[in-house]
């Protein structure tokens, strides 16, 4: 049986910013059921190489590979319109991402489970709800890859084991995730290889190793 095809396939990238050379030369291959955390010191260009997967970058070094194109990005910053409520801010995600139109009472259903009022205005939103909405897309539409970014801040422990258990689900699918974060993955995230970036004085130091 041939194995299945893999999600992303780079080979030899090098991630720099504003002229700096961050990591590299790198080389990645995430197949379906497999998780990536990525690591490093801050500054180290961790989002960067979350970008250039997402094809928002691209590499300063290195071929375009293999990118899946169906995917889930979660910036670290999140983008919402602070005077809209909610759900009009969810639909806008989704709407942006090329989702067609979910049934408005599905949408509201699913941020009031995870305790965040459809009708509020995203500026009066506290940081975990704020959150929350930004993960909503990822429970109401599959998609093979998420890309996310620190996708725990703000979170509080339920939080974060409802993410964790989302990610299982995700994982037991077929789906993959490449993620950052500074802390710990939760009890129930599913097994993870590191991605160990180098800070930027120290470009040669880049390996993969199996999570422990």
């Amino acid at each position: 049986m041939n194995a299945p095809l893999a999600l992303i396939d780079v080979r030899g990238w090098v991630g720099e910013r504003g002229g700096l050379l961050l990591w590299g030369p790198l080389d990645l291959v995430l197949h379906p059921a497999e998780v990536v955390h990525v690591q490093g010191p801050n500054g180290c260009g961790k989002t960067t190489l979350l970008r250039m997967l997402a094809g928002l970058r691209e590499p300063a070094l290195g071929g375009p590979g293999r990118l899946c194109d169906d995917f889930w990005w979660l910036g670290h910053a999140g983008a919402l319109a602070e005077e809209l409520d909610a759900l009009l801010n969810l639909r806008l995600l989704l709407g942006v991402a090329g989702v067609p139109g979910l049934a408005p009472r599905a949408l509201a259903d699913c941020l009031a489970a995870r305790g965040v009022p459809p009708d509020r205005a995203a500026r009066l939103l506290s940081a975990g709800q704020r959150r929350k909405l930004a993960l909503a897309p990822l429970a109401l539409v599959p998609r093979p890859l998420w890309l996310l970014d620190e996708p725990f801040d703000g979170l509080d422990r339920a939080a974060c084991a409802a993410l964790a258990a989302l990610a299982a689900d995700h994982v037991a699918r077929g789906g993959a995730i490449v993620l950052t974060s500074h802390q710990p993955l939760p009890s129930g995230f599913p097994e993870a290889k590191n991605l160990l970036l180098s800070a930027p004085n120290h470009p040669e130091q880049l390996s993969i190793k199996e999570h422990a």
